[in-house]
């Protein structure tokens, strides 16, 4: 599908897509770019309830650089002495 960007820069999302996305008039979406693709994406209406529980199951960075932290003193102290 392709689409004419007006004098404006304006761009009409075609009636099924916007039914399909639930897009109504006064909708947000995001345009983003993935390195020479630009893509219209629909933005999440409640991004921080969205997002809650994301990073639940990844493992704690900062613990890891509390832990590297512990080794490089440790490593320090070892060449002072």
């Amino acid at each position: 599908m392709s689409l004419i960007i007006s004098e404006k820069g304006w761009v009409v999302i075609p009636a099924e897509l916007r039914k399909k996305y639930q897009l109504d008039p006064g909708s947000e979406v995001v345009i983003v770019d993935y390195g020479g693709v630009l893509a219209i994406v629909p933005a999440a209406r409640k991004p921080i309830k969205h997002g809650r529980g994301l990073l639940k199951n990844i493992p704690s960075l900062a613990n890891d650089l509390r832990k590297e932290r512990t080794k490089e003193r440790a490593r320090q102290s070892a060449r002072a002495k």
